[in-house]
């Protein structure tokens, strides 16, 4: 099965620009340097923000363009991941719920002990430590599924991912990214040769020449619009476009 796996789905490099290609160094900058300078894990803070705003308006687009430990999953551990089918348990919405769920309560444990000293001087370091903890976790864990299995595993129940899915969800309830959500679009549905080489490549391991909807584009908001099935579609029919 494993043979058969690393046949089917290709460590084609990704497409990078230059915030995903080295927003690894913040990753390990934060996780490894924090356990001296916790303050270091102040500047996670502006991360959690800027994905939230972005996914309400383009979906999972910081995963595949600007996370940083996405960055270190994809431009790092790639090249020495078994690239694996990722199991369905990682994809499952139990899982992401579970995780979800135990994330949001030890990190609110922590801040609730952490607001008790507010005003004395270890404040900061502790509050900063928090998210120092956090990276390191997910860059221990997140790495170790990179490499048993495929590069974008704990992106299947990554906490801030499932958040980005609510954040999504909110602003396509009330229209705000009508505008701005590009989506996987394909120029027509007939001139797909339906090699499947567009899931073979995907990060997320999704099968997009088997989900377009009736515009021909991929509602699936698992996808992170990283651009690695536009460059690789040997048709040349793809690109990420708002409809």
């Amino acid at each position: 099965m494993e043979d058969i796996e690393s046949m089917y789905y290709l460590e084609t490099n990704r497409t990078f620009n230059l915030v995903r290609k080295y927003a690894w160094i913040f990753t390990l900058t934060v996780a490894v340097g924090g356990l001296w300078y916790p303050k270091l894990g102040l500047s996670v803070l502006p991360i959690i923000a800027g994905l939230f705003l972005t996914s309400f308006l383009k979906g999972r687009y910081w995963c595949g363009n600007i996370c940083p430990h996405g960055s270190l999953f994809d431009a790092v551990l790639l090249k020495f991941s078994k690239n694996r089918k990722i199991p369905q348990f990682f994809k499952s919405k139990f899982l992401r719920i579970t995780f979800f769920l135990f994330f949001s309560f030890q990190i609110g444990r922590r801040l609730v002990n952490v607001i008790n000293i507010y005003g004395q001087g270890p404040f900061l370091d502790k509050l900063g430590f928090i998210f120092v903890a956090s990276y390191l976790m997910v860059t221990v864990f997140g790495g170790i599924t990179s490499v048993f299995y495929s590069p974008r595993t704990w992106c299947q129940f990554c906490p801030m991912g499932s958040l980005q899915h609510v954040s999504y969800k909110a602003g396509k309830a009330i229209g705000v990214n009508k505008s701005t959500d590009a989506k996987l679009t394909i120029e027509s549905t007939e001139l797909c040769p339906e090699c499947g080489m567009c899931a073979r490549v995907c990060p997320m391991q999704l099968d997009p020449y088997l989900e377009w909807n009736e515009s021909g584009q991929l509602d699936n908001e698992k996808c992170i619009r990283c651009n690695t099935c536009v460059e690789n579609c040997p048709a040349g029919i793809l690109e990420i476009k708002n409809n």
